[in-house]
């Protein structure tokens, strides 16, 4: 499969499953670009499902909404790279802009 071809099917068919998902607060669907320097990334999409707990999330991948997304992925992830990354999020506050001195 393409990258052109990973990303229609990520889009136009997986993510309505994945939209149906109990729980799901978010969800962000990151297609990865090449690295600055032209380096072919690592895989070609990163995506982000957020849930208030990790309980909901398993919650919400046992239901049958959750089955029908582990039936599609075989459809176009290559399992033998799939990784699943559970995050504890760290914002980082950033400082204001120094004032530009005329």
């Amino acid at each position: 499969m393409t990258v052109d071809e990973f990303r229609q099917y990520w889009h136009a068919t997986h993510r309505p499953l994945v939209e149906r998902l109990p729980g799901l607060r978010r969800l962000v669907l990151n297609d990865v670009l090449p690295s600055y320097d032209g380096t072919a990334p690592a895989c070609d999409g990163i995506a982000e499902d957020w849930f208030d707990s990790v309980e909901a999330m398993q919650a919400a991948f046992s239901s049958p909404e959750g089955q029908a997304i582990a039936a599609d992925v075989v459809n176009f992830l290559d399992l033998s790279r799939f990784q699943v990354l559970m995050v504890a999020e760290q914002e980082v506050p950033l400082a204001a802009p120094a004032a530009a001195v005329a």
